[in-house]
């Protein structure tokens, strides 16, 4: 059986806010945990009006607090916008408190503009390529400190799991290289998943966290109890997939019937291409789905995430997703 696991980028609905979007997190985690998923990942992303995330630690540990059993993490933490102490001090204190239950994603990209990078005062300059020498101080705060070395309290000598996150090579070879479990962003940046995963694989180095490679892959959840019913959902996604390519970025827009009319051929196709890693429609049509990435990706893991703007729907897909994953198997 495929492990399955939750991604919440806790989207703001239109007409909503943030105070709700907790709500329906903390509603979905222990759904979630009942269901038997195995882990609940949140995402850091900064200056965005449909996502309520941006402090990524307060939210986990809201939900951390609100569930019993399931793992809580992030989906990930951009470490170019924090000191790397801060964030193992922020990890700890969640270890420390729910404990054998956190997980630490950690993607170098900002997860936002230049202005908004400014503002949080960690820049853009370096591009990110601090990221693997930040990686690397982080992962020593969490071991037992050396007589004089700087020390996270709490979060010395409290080993919490490292997770790369990663849409390109760069996360592939950094995570093969510290034998770290990768997470690849196909969900929303499906281009390079088969070289990433191909690279994470062929040079992994075991490690005292991982004997052997653990391929995590992300992948738009839409199901229903129909075809059409999944693909009205999924016109949410697909709204805001244009909104952010028109530079209108928004609140997550109800569904409509169709997207004929609302955006061009060659916006089509974009948003197309963008979420081909997606499984939309009734059970049968989801599992199918599900099955062909597992075959295609031989994914150790698969997590899943559905911006769907009614809540008793996107709970359903969930519960949907959670019967479709026991029937999962890799080749």
């Amino acid at each position: 059986m495929i492990p399955i696991s939750v991604l919440d980028l806790a989207p703001i609905n239109e007409g909503s806010d943030a105070a709700q979007s907790f709500r329906h997190s903390l509603e979905l985690a222990q759904h979630a945990e009942r269901w038997g998923y195995r882990r609940y990942w949140v995402a850091e992303h900064h200056n965005m009006p449909g996502i309520a995330s941006a402090a990524t630690a307060v939210v986990i540990g809201h939900l951390a607090g609100g569930t019993k059993t399931i793992r809580v993490g992030s989906g990930g933490i951009m470490l170019p916008n924090h000191a790397p102490l801060t964030v193992a001090e922020q990890f700890g204190t969640l270890a420390s408190l729910y404990p054998g239950r956190i997980d630490l994603g950690l993607g170098r990209a900002p997860g936002t503009d230049q202005p908004t990078a400014r503002a949080l005062r960690r820049g853009l300059a370096g591009g990110g390529e601090g990221f693997p020498q930040d990686v690397i101080e982080l992962q020593g705060y969490f071991r037992q400190p050396r007589p004089g070395q700087v020390r996270a309290v709490p979060g010395a000598g409290l080993e919490v799991p490292l997770y790369i996150l990663g849409s390109s090579d760069f996360g592939a070879r950094l995570a093969a290289e510290l034998g770290l479990p990768y997470a690849f962003a196909s969900h929303f940046a499906p281009e390079a998943l088969h070289p990433a995963l191909t690279i994470y694989r062929r040079h992994f180095r075991p490690s005292e966290q991982l004997a052997r490679p653990h391929a995590m892959v992300a992948v738009n959840l839409f199901a229903a109890d129909s075809d059409a019913e999944g693909r009205r959902l999924f016109t949410s996604l697909q709204q805001a997939f244009l909104n952010l390519v028109r530079g209108r970025p928004g609140q997550l827009p109800p569904p409509v019937e169709s997207m004929d009319g609302l955006w061009s051929e060659l916006e089509a196709a974009h948003g197309e291409s963008r979420t081909r890693y997606a499984a939309v429609g009734s059970p049968e049509t989801v599992r199918r789905r599900l099955q062909e990435i597992v075959d295609e990706t031989a994914a150790d893991e698969l997590i899943l995430t559905a911006m769907i703007y009614d809540q008793p729907a996107r709970l359903h897909s969930f519960e949907l997703g959670a019967e479709i994953g026991r029937t999962l198997r890799r080749n």
